[in-house]
């Protein structure tokens, strides 16, 4: 029959373990497989044949049960990007040689932008070369809820919910004074503002929330950013602040570009974290003020004790549609979530050509973000509410969650044979 393999890469997230839970809950009750495999640490690993069988992982419904509630990559994760098939495709050989040596027919890659580029290339050369017993699909994931073809990302409303809460937090620390100062919170995003419009929802309860919010889809301007906040300078309370990492000025520069040490990743992707930090720094020598600057940084990536349930269950849903395609033969597919209600909130789950979404990013609609480009509107409230619902419980131990652990990481197996128990 054939085994499926699964695996995770880019950023982790509070909610891809779900989609692994998905993938592997479809797999176990199709019939189709004899055996799940999970890659660790990505395609990297997999070229490495870093590979643990998952069913003898998984030995209960409450083992899937506390995977689906762990934060960051079961399974590891990686930034390897393939090259252009033209070039070389020695690599491609190496994976389907892989696949077989293991009889995978299914392969699904959970994972962002970078990932679906991946699954793009190598579906893109198993059709080229005719090879049509292994089949690929995507299952999508993504704090920075960029991906397009989907309405929203796996692991985007947990962190949007941690973000909205931490926000309502701080505006309970800042009122105790009476003295004016700014807070400003540095949010994830190099090119899309979403996560960073999501403080906004700390306004839902009736609390003031974010004083400003500075999305990265429209031009920053340096100087109406201190007129908004000296615009504020009488009152006899600290404002609070939120900006995308990725705020760009007019002429397409990242704020942070003006540091010596920007660097750029693998995917050539450049450093913009700090965002935050150079603007501290310009309100203290402008302004005067007590300032300073906070980076949520990865606390909001993998921030379980504030998971959205609709997250969760919608990332598994994701993950059992992934295993649907490949059990289709829908080779080089992403499954994907269609919003076909706003209230009440109501979706549907489908899939669309990875070739559509690989490379490409979705930027929250400039008629959501007001015309001074310092807030939000309505409508991108009414699109965020729906994913930040429902609680998750976590399981407690010692007073701390307790998460689920894979044998064979780095802690455990040193080699592909032990890793598979061999």
């Amino acid at each position: 029959m054939g085994n499926l393999l699964a695996a995770q890469s880019g950023g982790p997230t509070a909610a891809i373990n779900a989609t692994l839970r998905g993938v592997l809950e479809e797999a176990m009750v199709c019939g189709r497989y004899d055996r799940v495999y999970g890659g660790l640490y990505g395609i990297k690993g997999i070229l490495e044949e870093q590979l643990v069988e998952l069913s003898d992982v998984f030995l209960s419904p409450m083992d899937l049960d506390l995977l689906s509630r762990t934060p960051s990559s079961a399974l590891g994760s990686c930034r390897y990007k393939l090259g252009d098939i033209k070039s070389d495709e020695t690599v491609y050989e190496k994976l389907v040689s892989i696949f077989r040596k293991y009889d995978i027919t299914g392969f699904i890659y959970i994972g962002g932008n970078d990932s679906m580029d991946t699954v793009n290339k190598l579906s893109r050369y198993l059709e080229q070369r005719g090879i049509t017993d292994i089949c690929v699909a995507g299952a999508p994931k993504t704090v920075d809820n960029d991906l397009t073809e989907t309405d929203h990302c796996p692991g985007f409303g947990s962190a949007a919910k941690y973000i909205a809460t931490t926000f309502s937090q701080l505006e309970r620390d800042l009122s105790v004074y009476d003295t004016f100062g700014v807070t400003i919170v540095e949010i994830m995003g190099r090119n899309s503002g979403w996560l960073t419009a999501a403080s906004a929802l700390a306004r839902q309860n009736g609390d003031r929330g974010p004083d400003f919010i500075y999305l990265c889809e429209k031009p920053f301007s340096v100087e109406r950013f201190l007129a908004d906040i000296r615009s504020r300078q009488s009152e006899k309370r600290g404002i609070l602040i939120a900006v995308s990492e990725g705020v760009r000025e007019e002429d397409g520069k990242y704020v942070t570009e003006t540091r010596a040490d920007s660097r750029t990743d693998v995917f050539g992707h450049k450093d913009i974290a700090g965002t935050g930090k150079v603007l501290e720094e310009i309100v203290r020598q402008e302004i005067g003020c007590k300032v300073r600057s906070i980076e949520l940084n990865l606390m909001q990536r993998c921030a379980s004790q504030a998971a959205s349930s609709t997250d969760l269950l919608e990332s598994r849903l994701l993950g059992v549609m992934a295993v649907q395609c490949v059990l289709q033969g829908k080779n080089g597919q992403m499954a994907v979530i269609k919003r076909v209600k706003n209230h009440p909130y109501r979706i549907a789950y489908t899939s669309v050509p990875v070739s559509l979404v690989a490379n490409k990013e979705k930027t929250v609609p400039l008629e959501w973000i007001n015309e001074q480009g310092n807030d939000i509107e309505q409508p991108l409230i009414d699109y965020l509410q729906p994913l930040i619902m429902g609680e998750v419980s976590l399981s407690l131990s010692n007073g701390l969650p307790v998460y689920f652990k894979i044998g064979g990481m780095r802690q455990g197996a040193e080699n592909t044979e032990a890793v598979l128990g061999r």
